[in-house]
């Protein structure tokens, strides 16, 4: 699989990536040793960006991942989130900050974290002291490079400012688009881009399915692509895809996040899944070349994304 870079500081990591969420939280029950054999499938074909945060599972999805990845802990780039409460408030104090980092590190039995994000912007903390605390870890050795995650341009421009930016997490599929007028910004600082729920929370998976087949606590429950008075069009959305996908031998996963490979050259998307075999499946779109008329099809069927937007 091609590598490709992540900003401009050395980071660098294969075109797909790995997104760990779901094999803690949010999306219905879990099988840890199903999940280690998702993640180690991923690293075989090729797969070295894994991505988790404190939030899911708060630690336990952390510990999973370093358990899993022990084994090839020096072939992988391990990311992983700090900034929010257990009520889901946000908190990026330095104290905090601190305290965060240092269980993730015991979390994922690591020395350096490879890449540290903060989860999302606190509008009560100045973005300043918030990358001035995370620099400190990467002053004392135990982080390597910085990211944000759903950061707007001026929260980006203040950050990149104190310490060098190197990845900008958003969500982004073809159902979401609202990060695109970002991209310059991101070319113009020399800030990679990984795109998280790059299969739209599984929309667009080809198993999707209505709000009543999820457990309640799933946040698909939540998300307006499953409303009532949108879920049908986006299936309609959804079947032209898959019809289209079809038509060049690939499923409407790989053909989505083969979409993605196209947008710009620093992308890296990081779908995820606790099933090899669809480990496998993501991965291998990495290798589905899009022609200008698939691309001109898919901004004909899904010219805005999803009906409904994306929260």
């Amino acid at each position: 699989m091609d590598t490709r870079t992540l900003g401009g500081q050395g980071l660098a990591a294969a075109a797909v990536g790995y997104g760990a969420m779901g094999t803690a939280t949010g999306y219905g029950p879990t099988d840890d040793a199903e999940s280690i054999a998702a993640i180690r499938m991923a690293h075989e074909l090729g797969v070295t960006m894994f991505d988790t945060a404190e939030m899911y599972g708060w630690g336990e999805g952390e510990k999973l991942l370093g358990r899993a990845l022990a084994p090839i802990r020096d072939d992988v780039v391990i990311a992983t989130k700090f900034g929010f409460t257990h009520s889901f408030g946000l908190d990026s104090r330095p104290e905090h900050i601190r305290e965060v980092v240092e269980a993730s590190l015991r979390n994922l039995c690591v020395d350096t974290i490879d890449l540290l994000y903060q989860h999302r912007p606190d509008p009560n903390i100045p973005i300043e002291d918030v990358i001035g605390t995370m620099q400190e870890f990467v002053e004392a050795g135990k982080v390597k490079y910085l990211g944000l995650s759903e950061a707007d341009e001026s929260t980006i421009r203040a950050a990149h400012a104190v310490h060098p930016i190197s990845v900008l997490q958003t969500e982004c599929s073809i159902f979401a688009r609202d990060v695109e007028p970002l991209f310059p910004v991101l070319e113009e600082l020399g800030i990679g881009f990984v795109a998280y729920s790059p299969l739209a929370r599984g929309f667009l998976s080809g198993a999707v399915a209505s709000r009543e087949s999820y457990d309640a606590n799933d946040f698909r429950q939540y998300i307006p692509w499953w409303a009532p008075e949108n879920f049908h069009a986006n299936v309609a959305i959804v079947d032209e895809l898959t019809a289209l996908a079809a038509g060049r031998g690939a499923t409407l996963a790989q053909l989505s996040l083969a979409w993605l490979l196209t947008r710009k050259d620093y992308i890296v998307p990081i779908p995820g899944s606790r099933n090899p075999q669809r480990v496998e499946q993501n991965v291998t779109a990495a290798e589905l070349g899009l022609t200008p008329d698939d691309l001109a099809a898919i901004a004909q069927i899904a010219p805005t994304g999803g009906v409904g937007g994306r929260m």
